[in-house]
């Protein structure tokens, strides 16, 4: 095992970067509900976690030698920034690892939404084959559709420009100045109002929670089509029951939830036009291979270098 600072992994990264890591210092697996972790994180220099280790005031108070926390991912959700700002902790993360994994994704639920298919896996006769080619006859292609981006950061401009390519008309709307996306920018109730399909890319500030309310829900079409592959938080999920009871033409094809996993009482359980999704969204291994990259950026503030991708308000963090 190499010397140097101590390192704490609390959940699975890459077998290469781990490697590149371990060559480097002292890196521990370690979960935090392990024996070990109370003692190795009063020592630790450095921590990486994944989506389900919270880095909060409990954790850090516990960690008086740590100088950076590594996000193996694009959301901070689980990372108080804020607290390890207060300590001169650097937060570091992989902002752009699963862009290529969520873009494909998103298409596919559409495609799903949209177009759906069935499989034949026994031989059937002529009348049960025409049939089934009538029953499968939807009533509208991509290419017909105005689809509406709610956040065109990384993820959006990239969903933007997929959509484009079919054909589709691309309405976005996002807070921020974007400069040059593949979609034609409008207000929130324009592209509301407007799109058949609506798929949303906001990141987890707490401005977000919950901006897909009654109210913006209110503004859909009676079909629209509703993907969320952002953040759980985002949605008002009793208000877009509620919708979905009231529009049984309409979808919501969720994959974010907000808990995860959720429990019975989730309202959005039991809705025929409500498909819901365990977070797959940037389930590839290629995708999870670039997240365990954050490896780079730790051992980079660990060396007193500046880390390529530092959480914002975290300029100038780390001892």
């Amino acid at each position: 095992m190499a010397e140097g600072p101590l390192v704490i992994q609390t959940e699975e990264l890459s077998p290469e970067a781990a490697a590149w890591l371990g060559e480097r210092c002292r890196l521990e697996v370690c979960g935090v509900d392990d024996p070990r972790f109370g003692e190795l994180v009063e020592s630790a220099g450095g921590l990486i976690v994944r989506t389900y280790t919270t880095v909060d005031d409990a954790l850090l108070d516990r960690a008086p030698k740590l100088r950076v926390v590594g996000r193996a991912g694009v959301s901070l959700a689980n990372i108080d920034v804020e607290a390890c700002r207060r300590r001169d902790v650097a937060v570091v993360h992989t902002p752009d690892s699963n862009t290529q994994a969520v873009v494909e994704y998103v298409l596919a639920l559409a495609l799903d939404a949209t177009r759906p298919r069935v499989f034949l896996y026994e031989p059937v006769d002529l009348p049960n084959w025409r049939d089934i080619r009538e029953e499968m006859i939807t009533p509208r292609q991509l290419s017909d559709m105005t689809i509406g981006v709610w956040g065109v950061g990384r993820i959006g401009s990239r969903v933007s420009a997929v959509f484009r390519s079919i054909g589709s008309r691309v309405l976005g709307h996002d807070i921020r100045d974007v400069g040059d996306v593949q979609a034609e920018m409008v207000d929130r109730d324009t592209m509301l109002r407007e799109s058949d399909l609506v798929t949303v890319h906001i990141d987890d500030r707490p401005a977000n929670k919950a901006v897909m309310d009654a109210e913006a829900l209110a503004l859909l079409r009676d079909h629209a089509v509703v993907i969320n592959a952002s953040r759980g938080f985002v949605m008002d999920t009793d208000a877009l029951a509620d919708w979905l009871r009231e529009h049984p033409a309409a979808q919501a094809v969720i994959d974010v939830h907000e808990p995860e996993p959720f429990g019975a009482d989730y309202p959005l359980l039991d809705l025929e036009n409500a498909h819901l999704s365990p977070h797959l969204a940037s389930a590839a291994k290629t995708a999870k291979a670039n997240m365990s990259w954050v490896v780079r950026d730790v051992w980079r503030v660990l060396q007193d270098e500046e880390p390529e991708f530092r959480a914002l308000g975290q300029t100038g963090a780390g001892r």
